[in-house]
C-alpha cells in the first residue's frame, strides 16, 4: 500500500475528480458517507456528537458528516470556525445544506466561541483541518484545540488530526495539535501515523475506501509504501524437488563474546530456522560448548581468542556473513571488524556491537560489500549519523545513509522501515511491542543471514525477513501475550510464519 505526500494526495484528488469523473462536492459526499459509517459502527444514536470544522475541505467533510450522522438519528451539535469570511466552495455548499436540516443545532463562528459542556460519554469529530495544513495553528484555532485536549470527550479525526502535519513535524508545537482517540485517514496512511512520536495524537487510525482513482493510485510515483501479505509471500521461493543443501547456501555467523554466548545461540537457530543450507558459527573458545551443544546443527569456528572476536575470516566459502550480536567492543574486537569489513567481499549483514563500532569508525561505512544490510535501531542510527530531533529526521537520515553507502537500512521500530540504496522505504505491518525485549534483534539477524546465503537479492531479503520476525512475534504473543514474549518464543515460532507465508504464496 502506497503512502503518498501531501502534494501527491492532492493530484489523486483532482485526477478522481476529473477522470471518474465526479464532481468535487460529490466526492466529499463519498468522504463523509463512508465516514458516517465507521462512526455508526462504534457509537450508538443515543451519544451525543459535537463537530468541529474548519473554512477548507475538511471542514466540508464535517459538515456533511453532521448532516449524515442526523439523518442517522445522532444528536449533533456543529460549530463552524469562519473567523475570515471566507470558507472553500465546497465547505460553503455543505454549510448551507447543513442550515437547511431541520432542527439542526448549527453555529457559524465568526468571532467569540464559547465552549460548549461535554462529557466522557460525549464524542467529539475533529474536522478544522486535514493534510492540506501547511503551518503549525495558532490564535484561536489553538485555543480551540486546547478545549478539545482538554475535554473528558472521546476525539475523532478526520483525515489526520488538526495541526499534525502529514510528513514533517519538526516545528510544530505539541498543544496545538489535536489528540484523537480514533483517527479515520481517508483512502490511504499518512507518513505521519508511523511515527512514535505522533502516537499520543493519531491515537488509532483507520483507512476508509473513498474510491480514489486506482489508476492514478498505481502510476503515482512515491518513496514510501506498507508492506502487504501478498507482496511478502510472492518474494518466498519455492524449494525444487531435488535440491540439497549445498542449494541454500554457506552462511557465516561471526557472534557472541565471553558472558554473550547467547547471542550466538539466537542467531544461529534463527538463520537454521529459516533455511540456509550450512551454517558455521564463528565463536571464541569460552562459547563454543555452548553453541555446540544449543545448536547441533550448525558447525562452529574458533577464534584464537579465548573470549572475543579478534581473527578475521576468509569469507571466500560463504554466500553472505552476518556479524555483531553479542560481540563486545574489546581493542581486539574492534581491529577485527575494521579488518573483516575491509577483505570481506558478499554481502554482510550487521547488527548490534558492529554497527556501534562502525560509529566510531564511520569512515568504514563506505568501505562496507555493496547491498549489505545494517539494522539499527533508533540509537543506533544516531551513533552512526548523528543525532536527529525526530522520527521524520531520522527516516531522513537513514535514506541518505543508506543512498550514500549503497546499503540496505533496517531502521528498527514500530513500523520498522527498510530503507533501500534509492532512497526507497518499505514499512513494516508485522510485530508487536511484546518484542521489545533483549534478543529479538539477534533473531532477525539470523533469519536475514540465511536469506542473503539463499541467494535472496538484499531488498528482498530485508523486507521478507522483517516480515516473517514480526509475524512470528505475533503467532508468539498470541499464545503467551506480549509481556510474557522472549526472543527465543521468535525462534520457536518460527517454523509457523514461514508456513503461513508458503501457504499464501501456493494460494
Amino acid at each position: 500500500m502506497k503512502i503518498f505526500p501531501t502534494e501527491s494526495i492532492r493530484l489523486l484528488d483532482a485526477y478522481t475528480i476529473e477522470n471518474e469523473p465526479i464532481a468535487s462536492i460529490d466526492l466529499m459526499e463519498r468522504s463523509a458517507r463512508a465516514l458516517a459509517g465507521a462512526i455508526a459502527g462504534r457509537w450508538k444514536t443515543d451519544t451525543r456528537i459535537t463537530i468541529f470544522a474548519g473554512p477548507g475541505n475538511n471542514g466540508g467533510d464535517a459538515l456533511a458528516l453532521a448532516r449524515l450522522l442526523m439523518e442517522r438519528g445522532y444528536q449533533v451539535e456543529t460549530f463552524l470556525f469562519n473567523t475570515k469570511g471566507k470558507l472553500s466552495p465546497d465547505c460553503a455548499t455543505n454549510m448551507e445544506r447543513l442550515a437547511a436540516v431541520p432542527d439542526v443545532d448549527f453555529h457559524e463562528v465568526t468571532s467569540q466561541f464559547t465552549f460548549p459542556k461535554l462529557t466522557a460519554d460525549d464524542v467529539i469529530i475533529d474536522g478544522l483541518f486535514g493534510s492540506g495544513l501547511n503551518k503549525p495553528l495558532a490564535g484561536g484555532f489553538a485555543a480551540v484545540v486546547k478545549f478539545i485536549n482538554a475535554s473528558p470527550a472521546q476525539v475523532v479525526a478526520i483525515d489526520i488530526p488538526s495541526g499534525l502535519m502529514c510528513e514533517d513535524n519538526t516545528y510544530n508545537v505539541s498543544s496545538a495539535i489535536v489528540r484523537a482517540d480514533l483517527t479515520l485517514s481517508l483512502q490511504l496512511p499518512k507518513l505521519a501515523f508511523l511515527f512514535a512520536e505522533n502516537e499520543a495524537y493519531v491515537g488509532e487510525w483507520r483507512l476508509l475506501d473513498i474510491r480514489l482513482s486506482a489508476e492514478a493510485i498505481a502510476h503515482t510515483p512515491t518513496d514510501y509504501e506498507l508492506t502487504e501479505p501478498d507482496t511478502v509471500s510472492a518474494l518466498l521461493r519455492p524449494r525444487g524437488r531435488f535440491a540439497h543443501k549445498g542449494n541454500f547456501g554457506r552462511a557465516l555467523l561471526v557472534a557472541g563474546s565471553q558472558g554473550m554466548a547467547g547471542a550466538s545461540v539466537l542467531a544461529a537457530r534463527a538463520c537454521l530456522r529459516s533455511g540456509v543450507g550450512l551454517l558455521t558459527v564463528h565463536v571464541p573458545f569460552y562459547n563454543n560448548d555452548i553453541v555446540q551443544t544449543s545448536v547441533p546443527e550448525a558447525m562452529t569456528e574458533l577464534d584464537l581468542s579465548d573470549t572475543c572476536f579478534a581473527t578475521p575470516i576468509n569469507t571466500d566459502d560463504y554466500q553472505a556473513v552476518a556479524i555483531g550480536p553479542g560481540l563486545g567492543r574489546s581493542n581486539e574486537t574492534i581491529s577485527a571488524l575494521l579488518e573483516q569489513i575491509d577483505i570481506c567481499e558478499v554481502p554482510m549483514v550487521l547488527d548490534a556491537d558492529a554497527l556501534n563500532i562502525l560509529g566510531d569508525n564511520r569512515t568504514y561505512l563506505s568501505r562496507l560489500p555493496k547491498g549489505s544490510i545494517l539494522t539499527p535501531h533508533p540509537k543506533e542510527l544516531e551513533r552512526l549519523v548523528g543525532k536527529c530531533q525526530n522520527s521524520y529526521e531520522r527516516l531522513e537520515r537513514a535514506r541518505e545513509l543508506a543512498q550514500q553507502t549503497e546499503t540496505y537500512v533496517i531502521l528498527k521500530g514500530a513500523y520498522t522501515a527498510v530503507i533501500s540504496p534509492d532512497g526507497k522505504c518499505r514499512f513494516n505491518t508485522t510485530g508487536n511491542p511484546g518484542m521489545a525485549t533483549g534478543g529479538s534483534g539477534d533473531v532477525l539477524t539470523g533469519i536475514l543471514l540465511a536469506l542473503l546465503a539463499q541467494g535472496y537479492a538484499p531488498g528482498d531479503a530485508a523486507v521478507l525477513g522483517v516480515y516473517v520476525h514480526g509475524l512470528a512475534g505475533d503467532l508468539a504473543a498470541d499464545e503467551f501475550g506480549q509481556i510474557s514474549l522472549t526472543a527465543g518464543d521468535l525462534v520457536s515460532h518460527l517454523p509457523q510464519a514461514w508456513q503461513e507465508l508458503a501457504t499464501a504464496h501456493e494460494s
